[in-house]
């Protein structure tokens, strides 16, 4: 990398501050997640749901037992005089109560003008109880002959299994959304804050503020994120990050609240609390991307309309054309069979769930999912743009030669001046130089002046003499000379090359090595297998660049280049196909926005995040693997769920109108309502199947 390309990146630590994020610990409230099914409003409430359940099962007993199915009369069947009245006020207790909320709901999407799944409901049992009442008035008031069959059976099953279908979606909605819940319960209820005599005693949580300093105790939970001012311990932070095995902290290491201390106290002071704490900042962002609306989604409520359409179109049509053929009698139990079966239920929960679950994994494996609108478009990606220092490689620069290029400067001159001039930069190779100049225990210059050159470097004055630390790319460009024959070896071992500069000339170098992330290698393999192209975009030299990009099987390599550059590659390579961009810089942050789909290291600086779809959170690349292996699955399972939804109507719908009735096959009021509900469970059991794998 370019010495000038990431100035001024700051390694980011946990307390991220991400715009917009205020949801505070105590405040969390997964009842607050905005899915709206079909204006369902998660059926008011799981509790709600259930008794409503379990009561319209208990009217629906004596109502099967005392009314025949579809006119037969089953052997455990028992009528005696006045049964028929009595089912009619069992009936209307289950009509009204048990489908309250499929009415209701019905209500929303009409006033909306948007008709869908809880309209399709309403209308099949409202057609079923209104003939219902019909039949018990025909037959036992008026004595029409020959009787009418009434639809209480099919009614009042239909509706349980509605509700029974609802309540196994809600439940699985309500474990889609667990990983929320387990995030909001990682802090503990109390801590132990240390006053200004040196007492300690024991607060509640919310009580804690900025700057106060705490104890926290062997196996106990960090209930705030702060910094160590005292002791030392390993943490356990996997509930939160991902990563499995005990983080090593001492004095001046950041700690997350969450987190679970283990077997060293040490005292911390806070640095965030509630709103401002990093595991509200995930919940936030958990939050916040299960409930925007995605394409999937639209397209899911899309063909619900048509479906509804669809629906009423083939019941107007079967009703008109059994009638004339054989009465209104036999064709009102075919419309309300087209008219059960259509009702897409299952089609308003396939893509939510999945985003739901997506989400939920994805934050307990160290993947903040910020848009995930941007994931639904993952197997069209074609090219995987990155970003070399921070991303492929530690950042960790360490120097590993430096000289004079002029008589008049020592060699230890060169390191002295430039420390003194990046003192103030929190830039990877600035920290290399500064660490550089601590181990020669040498006098300190003071550098005044400093500025930063834009995409090179930075300069400042010593002793009234302006000194520069630029790239090479910043000499060739000014056309100041240098000769390349004194750093061409070290480039040549993939080190990154500054210059000093002073009065037009270039008076020294200093050659800087990075190491490779673990996981970058196995990134790029991966993302080769799914034949997606990896390109390394770098402000390095081009030997550095190669030797990274040789070691990790990356073909595609543009180095050299300033920040404004990046996003234009990005640009250039969209026209070919879809992009997805791995960064960690403030340079990145154009390149991420502009992206498909843009990843940022959650070790990179908060505007770099800001900017990116997907955060992650462990500065792992191979995290990457994990993210594409999900969206993928996550595109396939919502694929499935809209088939299972919705195209099981291509042949249940013209079955429930009597198309092939001359061959003695039609799907019935009953057996279309345990299709539709069948679909239903199907959609929530396949979403909940979703893994990384």
């Amino acid at each position: 990398m370019d010495h000038g390309m990431n100035h001024g990146d700051m390694h980011m630590d946990h307390s991220m501050h991400h715009d917009g994020m205020n949801m505070d610990h105590c405040g969390m409230s997964h009842d607050g997640m905005n899915m709206n099914h079909g204006g369902m409003h998660h059926m008011h409430h799981m509790g709600n749901l259930k008794r409503k359940f379990w009561i319209s099962l208990i009217l629906t007993i004596p109502i099967i037992i005392m009314s025949p199915m579809m006119g037969m009369k089953m052997p455990f069947q028992l009528t005696f005089n006045g049964s028929d009245f009595l089912v009619l006020i069992l009936g209307t207790i289950l009509f009204l109560y048990g489908g309250y909320p499929f009415f209701t709901s019905c209500i929303g999407e009409m006033k909306n003008k948007k008709p869908g799944m809880m309209s399709l409901i309403t209308m099949g049992i409202s057609v079923a109880y209104v003939y219902s009442v019909y039949a018990v008035i025909a037959n036992d008031i008026l004595n029409v002959k020959p009787m009418v069959n009434d639809f209480f059976w099919e009614l009042s099953t239909l509706i349980v299994i509605m509700l029974l279908g609802h309540w196994i979606e809600m439940n699985s909605v309500m474990n889609a959304g667990s990983a929320l819940n387990k995030l909001a319960a990682l802090l503990p209820d109390n801590a132990h804050l240390i006053a200004e005599d040196g007492s300690v005693k024991e607060v509640n949580v919310h009580d804690l503020n900025e700057e106060d300093t705490i104890l926290i105790k062997s196996g106990e939970k960090v209930p705030a994120d702060g910094t160590i001012i005292d002791g030392k311990t390993a943490l356990n932070e996997s509930l939160i990050t991902g990563e499995s095995r005990d983080v090593q902290k001492s004095v001046n290491d950041n700690v997350i609240g969450g987190s679970i201390n283990g077997s060293g106290s040490i005292k911390v002071r806070i640095t965030g609390t509630g709103e401002s704490g990093y595991l509200s900042k995930v919940m936030n962002m958990v939050s916040e991307a299960q409930s925007s609306k995605s394409e999937s989604e639209d397209l899911a409520n899309k063909v619900a309309g048509y479906l509804f359409y669809a629906a009423l179109i083939v019941a107007v049509i079967a009703f008109v054309t059994w009638s004339l053929l054989h009465g209104v009698i036999y064709a009102i139990p075919i419309t309300v069979s087209v008219l059960i079966i259509a009702c897409p239920h299952a089609l308003g929960l396939a893509i939510p769930l999945i985003i739901s679950r997506m989400t939920s994994i994805s934050a307990t494996h160290g993947l903040l999912i910020r848009n995930k609108t941007s994931l639904e478009g993952i197997n069209k990606i074609k090219y995987a743009l990155m970003d070399k220092t921070g991303t492929l490689t530690q950042g960790d620069f360490k120097v590993n030669a430096y000289d004079s290029l002029d008589n008049n400067y020592e060699k230890q001159d060169i390191i002295k001046i430039a420390a003194a001039i990046e003192q103030s930069s929190s830039h990877p190779l600035a920290e290399g130089i500064i660490n550089a100049f601590a181990e020669l225990n040498s006098d300190e210059l003071k550098a005044n002046n400093i500025e930063e050159i834009s995409g090179s470097g930075i300069k400042g004055t010593i002793n009234d003499k302006e000194f520069m630390v630029v790239s090479s790319s910043y000499l060739d460009k000014n056309n100041i000379e240098y000769n390349s024959a004194d750093t061409d070896k070290y480039l040549q071992q993939g080190n990154s090359l500054s210059y000093l500069v002073s009065d037009g000339k270039a008076i020294g170098y200093i050659a800087e090595g990075d190491s490779i992330k673990p996981g970058a290698k196995e990134m790029i393999q991966f993302l080769n297998k799914q034949h997606i192209i990896p390109v390394m975009l770098t402000g390095d030299n081009q030997q550095a660049a190669n030797k990274i990009a040789d070691i990790l099987g990356i073909k595609e390599v543009n180095a050299q280049l300033v920040p404004e550059e990046k996003q234009q590659i990005v640009t250039k390579y969209q026209q070919n196909g879809k992009v997805m961009f791995i960064g960690d810089g403030v340079n990145d942050a154009p390149s991420l926005t502009k992206a498909d789909l843009g990843i940022a290291i959650g070790s990179g600086t908060d505007v770099a995040i800001d900017s990116a779809d997907v955060v992650l959170v462990n500065s792992d690349p191979a995290d990457v693997i994990n993210l594409i292996k999900l969206a993928k699955q996550s595109h396939t399972k919502m694929i499935q769920n809209l088939w299972w939804g919705a195209g099981y109507n291509i042949i249940a719908l013209p079955l429930a109108a009597g198309v092939l009735s001359s061959i003695g096959i039609i799907i019935g009021p009953m057996l279309g309502a345990v299709i539709m509900s069948l679909s239903t469970v199907i959609v929530a059991i396949n979403a909940m199947t979703l893994k990384i794998k």
